[in-house]
């Protein structure tokens, strides 16, 4: 019976990280704007990551490698989102037709 509850809390988990990625996916080839595209990507890759992998850990069980799969979200968690806003502040430095995507809050 425990295998059985195991194997569906895997399932579902590795079917929703897959849908994070289709999400991301489209997000990516639906949206126009470099900074939009960006954000479909990072929270994509973030969600979608962290669930594949938490069902892999599932999936092994308490062992070495499950804390080895710990240490692999910890470090994409960490470097992913530091990537994105990397990119998106060399977008926003270089980019001389931002004004066009982008409107600063006080020029309401």
């Amino acid at each position: 019976m425990g295998e059985w509850v195991q194997f569906w809390i895997v399932a579902v988990l590795l079917l929703s990280g897959v849908l994070c990625f289709v999400l991301e996916v489209i997000g990516v080839f639906r949206f126009g704007y470099v900074l939009n595209r960006m954000h479909a990507s990072g929270i994509g890759d973030s969600m979608g990551f962290f669930l594949v992998i938490l069902a892999l850990m599932i999936a092994s069980g308490w062992n070495f490698t499950t804390l080895k799969l710990l240490l692999l979200i910890l470090f994409m968690w960490l470097t992913s989102p530091t990537s994105t806003h990397f990119l998106s502040m060399v977008e926003i430095n270089t980019n001389p037709y931002l004004s066009r995507h982008v409107r600063r809050r006080d020029e309401t």
